[in-house]
């Protein structure tokens, strides 16, 4: 079962790097659309990019009375971000444990 209980607990280590890195991409584009920055720099493609599939998709599933002119989709996907680090990343490191 030691097997098991290390392929868990890599993989929550690795989800919850993951989950960090898209945070921290997703806060860089919130706080660069504030200063509309240039749509051929490199960067902002890369941001634009990694980040548009996940904000696009809470777009799609928020209600038309929540679209009032200011883009939540990313306080929504922090808070995502938030559940899936302190309940998915923590159950699997729980059950990793548990296993050895």
């Amino acid at each position: 079962m030691f097997i098991l209980s290390n392929f868990l607990l890599a993989f929550a280590r690795v989800l919850e790097i993951i989950l960090t890195i898209m945070y921290w991409l997703i806060l860089i584009r919130a706080l660069i659309s504030w200063v509309n920055p240039d749509p051929h720099n490199p960067i902002v493609q890369f941001l634009y990019k990694t980040t548009e599939p996940i904000l696009c998709l809470i777009r799609k599933l928020l209600p038309l009375d929540f679209r009032f002119g200011v883009d939540i989709s990313p306080i929504i996907a922090f808070l995502a971000i938030w559940f899936l680090r302190s309940f998915l990343v923590k159950t699997l490191i729980d059950i990793s444990l548990r296993l050895r």
